[in-house]
């Protein structure tokens, strides 16, 4: 590292974007040579996200669709944790989004022909802003792992989408958090493309027995590093905010 400057980034940490394995990778990688676009100024200052966009239940995946006086079914949850650039410097009043499948693997999507019911008290997305210190929280279900048709037999595990958007809509990263322990992140086609173990553990959050609520909700950690050599892998972009 240099003095005041970032940490150079190892591309090799990140999967190519052609990978027939996973198949849909095969359409979307693309064909030409990348070029780069530079940003406006609009772009990179706004528009400027803050509390007050939040409604009581956003971070609350258990109620924030739920009829009054009933929940989400499923195992509850705790998701907690930091997002801190290279450094390790919290990252303050990033916005985070979630969307998940239901605890029977089934996203509340149209297109989305699992058999697996829906849940009517579960919408499956939320969002919170980082602290002061970079940290965030929500409550959810675990979700269920589901079938894809990209193999005769493929299955997604239990994952939970995060976009986290910085000072502006032109600062969105994208990722994937799995769980502690599910046999299938190894298996899953999406997960093989990346070249390093290394690398898929830092998509794996771990159990915090720490952070659970007894009789209520376990919990796990899942902390975010935006840039630098070891940082979370993002679908969006590789040099991180």
């Amino acid at each position: 590292m240099t003095k005041g400057g970032f940490i150079q980034r190892d591309r090799a940490w990140h999967p190519p974007a052609y990978t027939p394995g996973y198949k849909t990778s095969v359409t979307r990688a693309p064909g030409r040579p990348l070029i780069s676009m530079p940003t406006t100024l609009s772009e990179e200052t706004g528009p400027v996200f803050g509390r007050d966009m939040l409604g009581p239940r956003d971070n609350d995946l258990i109620l924030n669709f739920a009829r009054d006086g009933e929940a989400a079914i499923g195992e509850r949850i705790i998701v907690h944790g930091r997002v801190t650039d290279e450094h390790g410097r919290g990252v303050p009043n990033a916005l985070i989004e979630v969307w998940q499948a239901n605890a029977g693997g089934r996203y509340r999507h149209r297109k989305d022909g699992y058999l697996a019911p829906l849940d009517p008290n579960f919408g499956g997305c939320g969002r919170m802003v980082t602290d002061a210190e970079g940290r965030y929280e929500f409550r959810t279900v675990k979700p269920g792992p589901y079938p894809w048709p990209n193999g005769v037999n493929d299955w997604r595990p239990s994952h939970i989408h995060f976009s986290l958007f910085g000072s502006g809509f032109a600062q969105r990263l994208i990722s994937q958090m799995y769980f502690e322990g599910d046999p299938l992140i190894w298996q899953c086609p999406i997960v093989r493309t990346i070249p390093s173990d290394a690398a898929v553990e830092r998509l794996i959050a771990a159990q915090d027995m720490t952070a659970t609520i007894p009789m209520d909700a376990l919990a796990y950690r899942f902390d975010i590093v935006l840039r630098g050599r070891r940082q979370t892998l993002f679908e969006t972009r590789k040099e991180g905010l």
